[in-house]
């Protein structure tokens, strides 16, 4: 009897485990750009140093990531910060998905922050051919 209490109390801590996984699709950006509602405008020095035009404020330049990213659900209206940890390399994330729409996050969500596990990006866009005048 005993061991069937423990396989039934492990089950509902596994499933437990499994119902906190949760995936949200939205826009990936940063903090600083998402609070003022800057989505396609924001720029790339953002994710570095936390905010738009700081390359005027600091003498050199850092690799550095100090800005938090975050993914702006548009159907919630809420932002949810990342935390991409180890688990996913962020030369990935800044070249597939930052700064794009339809980001799917993929984690843990404890709170208004996400511990991810992996995102799915969208394929970029496709480039097109302008024809007519300016």
């Amino acid at each position: 009897m005993k061991k069937v209490l423990i396989i039934i109390a492990a089950l509902f801590l596994s499933v437990g485990a499994f119902a906190s996984e949760v995936e949200k699709k939205g826009f990936l950006t940063t903090k600083w750009c998402a609070d003022r509602g800057m989505f396609a405008d924001c720029r790339i020095e953002s994710v570095f140093c936390g905010y738009e035009e700081c390359w005027r404020d600091q003498k050199e330049f850092s690799a550095k990531i100090n800005g938090k990213i975050v993914l702006y659900v548009h159907d919630e209206g809420k932002s949810y910060e990342v935390d991409f940890g180890h688990k996913i390399h962020l030369g990935e994330v800044l070249e597939k998905a930052i700064n794009r729409n339809e980001v799917t996050v993929i984690g843990s969500l404890h709170g208004d922050k996400i511990h991810a596990n992996g995102f799915k990006a969208p394929p970029p866009p496709k480039k097109s051919f302008f024809k007519g005048c300016l």
